[in-house]
């Protein structure tokens, strides 16, 4: 299915919330800064806070209104940085975080997961206040597998939370389809981020929200930066870098180098992300608006200058259903979309 384009304003319905969001958001994971996981960097290298607040009240002022974080990001530091942006601006943004890791703030280090009920209103409590505010639009669990009485129980603790006012919705980053279905039939339950690029499809989650009416948050939408076409066979990112930290899901990169058969890929449909005159980056957050109706990429940043070109992508709106079905030839996708 083809979202052949974007409703007034590049705004689209937040799932069955009732809520509608600018359909290209702002990822809060690079502006976290540095912490670690399992011992190694998950940050993306050095920020400048005053830089995040600039870019994030641009994206405001731009459409984006969807703000996607997390309290794992910089152990908190990524939600106390929104939370200064959206002084004065609160109703101009959907505030969506998650919990689920557990974290030594004064180390910055990830030291493992926690869904428990108890934990559960723990960190609600500390994002609410990290944030600066008294609710939360979307709150998210950001353990990607849980069993079923784990999922069951989170999802029954959630629903208390809207009650009290606390949460108005919630959702799963997973990219678990099966899952993700389970948690259907709670009534607050309203989208799922899943991973979603031009290199990876997700067409069984997406079908899930599609038929469900879920929204689709999209991470890494631009392949960890790889889709910017900003990285070359000399590159090298620091070591201070999650893309070059040895982590194994990290798959577009390897010793913080982009791999070459994905540097192959990407000169294949490169000059079809290009068309109409966009950049990379404005053409793979177009394949992805055109993939369905219900994605929302999140592309994360960390200037302004970042914040302008990804919503552009607004402007140019989705790549035509033609264009989608050259890139899905060059790159042996799907062809039913």
């Amino acid at each position: 299915m083809l979202a052949s384009d974007i409703s007034v304003f590049g705004r689209r319905p937040l799932g069955r919330s009732g809520l509608t969001a600018g359909a290209v958001g702002l990822g809060g994971w690079a502006i976290g800064g540095f912490f670690t996981l399992n011992g190694k960097p998950d940050g993306w290298g050095e920020v400048d806070d005053e830089e995040s607040i600039r870019a994030l009240r641009l994206g405001l002022d731009m459409g984006a209104s969807l703000i996607d974080t997390a309290d794992a990001y910089g152990t908190g530091h990524s939600e106390e940085v929104i939370g200064r942006a959206l002084k004065g601006r609160r109703g101009d943004a959907i505030v969506a975080t998650k919990f689920g890791y557990t974290y030594d703030r004064a180390a910055r280090a990830l030291i493992g997961t926690d869904v428990s009920p108890a934990y559960i209103e723990r960190a609600c409590a500390a994002s609410l206040q990290r944030l600066g505010t008294d609710y939360i639009d979307l709150y998210q669990i950001h353990v990607g597998e849980l069993s079923a009485d784990q999922a069951d129980a989170a999802g029954e603790t959630l629903e208390r939370l809207v009650e009290r006012g606390a949460i108005r919705f919630w959702g799963w980053s997973t990219d678990n389809a099966a899952a993700a279905t389970r948690m259907v039939k709670f009534p607050h339950f309203v989208a799922v981020q899943q991973e979603l690029n031009v290199f990876t499809d997700g067409p069984e989650l997406l079908a899930m929200c599609e038929a469900n009416n879920l929204a689709s948050l999209n991470r890494s939408p631009l392949a960890m930066g790889f889709l910017t076409g900003k990285f070359g066979t000399e590159t090298r990112l620091p070591a201070n870098d999650v893309r070059a930290a040895g982590h194994s899901w990290v798959r577009f990169f390897e010793d913080g180098r982009p791999r070459p058969d994905h540097l192959r890929r990407l000169a294949e449909v490169r000059e079809l992300l290009r068309t109409g005159g966009r950049t990379l980056a404005q053409g793979a957050l177009g394949w992805i608006l055109a993939r369905s109706p219900s994605t929302f990429p999140i592309p994360g940043f960390k200037t302004e200058a970042q914040v302008r070109e990804n919503l552009g992508a607004l402007e140019m709106g989705p790549l035509s259903a033609a264009t989608m079905a050259e890139i899905g030839a060059v790159l042996g996708s799907r062809s039913d979309w």
